[in-house]
């Protein structure tokens, strides 16, 4: 079925459903239906990737979400390798940038280049025109280049002297950073870590992970490439089911006092109050119930349940919580915070 056909499809089934109360069945059904290439994606990604099950399903649920996704863990735990997979599993354009302290804006977004035989200037358009970005190591650029990427990954736009460009869709930044070796680097700005829909902690793998990449990649030719298995029409098609997963009106209030919670700590524990300097934005209420459907739909669901939203609570808050200079005193992180949030506000 071509792209035109199956978007119209979803497009009608979903018109059927909405005229009457969202049946959530139906809706299951056709997420099970058009939802194969999901399976398809995690198998060619595992075929390079050993294990982190979770750091995959985080970067799907980007792609269901349109959101951006920051990823943070120390070097060699395959962050760049499941970016790189993930990419050549979809039939997208993608972009590897490396950040480094001499890179410039011009050097992301692209520039004007004067013609002296037409004595005219023509744009040159940056890596950033692609669909996947993976901007390595994104702590380590400065400021000017780290403002440079807001509007891109805000607005899917990007201005080269007086004219505007619309960016491919799907747009996502994958950006990696290392939380060890903070010399030479540039502390993300608060603006701009909004933008991330998740900021996923990459962690170590398990005995038998780390033995079953021993045996796969301890050879000086191993396979790191993986074949496109979907059209990147296919996964935007998947998000008109997303945004109609059905999200019930306990589960949206648990979210918004759990936002509530990180702004207001001390209502839910007076000794979380001196804590907290500010707390998450609506934008973090929106990333949380949208990620919530996302990983409803990877679940074959049509409605979102409360585990869905307790599972992706640290990943959409952590990096919206701004601690206090008494917090970092005691050292005190957001993870422990967001843990005593989510055991004190009653789950419906």
């Amino acid at each position: 079925m071509s792209w035109g056909l199956a978007c119209e499809k979803i497009c009608f089934i979903l018109s059927a459903i909405l005229m009457h109360t969202v049946d959530t069945n139906k809706l299951a059904e056709e997420i099970n239906r058009h939802g194969t290439w999901v399976k398809a994606v995690k198998a060619e990604m595992g075929k390079v990737v050993v294990g982190q099950n979770q750091l995959v399903d985080r970067l799907l649920i980007g792609l269901l979400t349109n959101g951006h996704v920051l990823l943070e863990g120390v070097p060699g735990l395959a962050k760049t390798l499941t970016v790189n997979s993930l990419a050549g599993s979809l039939a997208a354009q993608f972009q590897r940038i490396q950040f480094t302290p001499d890179l410039l804006p011009a050097d992301l977004l692209g520039t004007l280049i004067f013609n002296p035989q037409t004595n005219e200037f023509s744009p040159k358009l940056g890596p950033v025109f692609s669909n996947l970005i993976l901007a390595d190591e994104i702590n380590r650029a400065p400021a000017k280049v780290q403002s440079a990427l807001l509007e891109a990954m805000q607005e899917r736009q990007v201005t080269i002297g007086d004219t505007t460009y619309q960016l491919p869709d799907p747009f996502l930044v994958l950006a990696t950073q290392n939380p060890i070796d903070q010399e030479g680097t540039y502390q993300l700005p608060e603006a701009q870590l909004d933008r991330f829909l998740v900021k996923v902690l990459v962690d170590y793998p398990t005995l038998d992970e780390e033995r079953a990449i021993l045996d796969r990649m301890a050879t000086s030719s191993a396979n790191t490439t993986t074949t496109a298995v979907v059209e990147p029409q296919t996964v935007i098609a998947s998000r008109k089911l997303v945004d109609y997963i059905y999200v019930d009106d306990g589960v949206k209030d648990y979210i918004v006092s759990l936002i509530h919670a990180t702004r207001q700590p001390g209502e839910v524990d007076p000794a979380l109050g001196p804590l907290v300097r500010a707390g998450a934005s609506p934008r973090g209420t929106i990333n949380l119930t949208l990620a919530a459907k996302a990983a409803a739909f990877l679940q074959g669901r049509g409605y979102v349940v409360p585990q869905d939203v307790k599972d992706l609570a640290h990943d959409v808050l952590r990096h919206r919580i701004l601690l206090s200079y008494e917090a970092e005193a005691e050292e005190i992180s957001s993870e422990e915070i967001i843990a005593a949030i989510l055991d004190r506000i009653p789950v419906p």
